[in-house]
């Protein structure tokens, strides 16, 4: 990926730049922050917006501001366990079903549609309702329900990187299989993997929120925005910016993660390349 090129997709950048904010916010949360994330004020229970409560306050006059640069932090946290383990376990399946095929491939394939058979959201629910809330279980929740479509994208990847010339010629002068796919296949897929994990942490968030939303997800008082949205619901005649702000603060975030992944699969697809590369050498003849 050259640098310049990358630069020059609008997607990229704010995509980039927006998910840039949005960890650093949660990395120097502490600093960030201008209340303790469990400091109350009942006295200014729903607070307006004020140059002291920029986003206002919630129920128990908690700064919102603060809640939501925290709940990046759960939000993220989760995001990046469930994305990074699903795109492993995901990764796996599909590069040894597309590799060996045969009986492999449709054992492999069949478990998978097995999983993709269920109803993501129900499947995530009935989980977490029985391993209980907290980081690890939700993230694992997500997990179960992701790592399908890294199998699926992974397979097809392999499938047609294990028909080039330099996998042929490789496998020709006797290198064993594992040697094959580290060397050969893998970092061909990276491409299709990493954009895939763009996309994935904004569906984490969404999934993390969902599962807040609905209580199953991490228990209160830890601030989460899907928790926030929730709880915001009940006080939409008093203080409708708690569901606003919480709801605008996933929104942004996703949209973020998914113009990075746009950008990224603009600037990483060889046919994207291809055809700059083609139209460069007609305007040099």
């Amino acid at each position: 990926m050259q640098l310049p090129k990358a630069l020059k997709n609008t997607s990229l950048v704010v995509g980039a730049a927006i998910t840039l904010a949005i960890i650093l916010c949660a990395i120097f949360a502490p600093y960030v922050a201008t209340h303790g994330v469990e400091q109350m004020d009942m006295r200014n229970r729903f607070a307006l917006p004020t140059p002291e409560h920029i986003l206002g306050t919630d129920n128990f006059g908690r700064d919102l501001w603060s809640r939501m640069v925290f709940g990046a932090r759960v939000s993220l946290t989760i995001a990046i366990i469930s994305v990074t383990c699903a795109a492993i376990i995901g990764t796996v399946v599909g590069v040894v079903a597309g590799y060996f095929g045969g009986w492999v491939d449709q054992l492999l394939m069949r478990v998978t549609d097995i999983f993709l058979g269920f109803p993501a959201i129900v499947l995530a629910l009935a989980i977490v309702a029985v391993l209980g809330p907290g980081i690890l279980n939700v993230s694992f929740a997500i997990i179960i329900i992701a790592w399908t479509e890294y199998a699926r994208v992974v397979r097809a990847t392999t499938l047609m990187l294990r028909e080039q010339n330099y996998v042929q010629a490789a496998r020709a002068l006797g290198a064993s299989p594992a040697r094959i796919i580290f060397r050969e296949i893998l970092p061909n897929a990276l491409g299709p993997i990493i954009v895939l994990s763009s996309l994935g942490l904004g569906t984490a968030i969404i999934s993390e929120s969902a599962l807040s939303f609905l209580g199953f997800g991490l228990p209160p008082p830890t601030p989460t925005w899907g928790w926030t949205l929730a709880y915001g619901t009940k006080f939409m005649r008093d203080a409708p910016w708690l569901s606003i702000v919480s709801g605008a603060t996933i929104m942004v975030t996703v949209l973020g993660f998914n113009l990075l992944g746009d950008g990224l699969r603009d600037v990483l697809d060889p046919r994207q390349l291809s055809r700059s590369g083609s139209k460069a050498g007609k305007a040099n003849n």
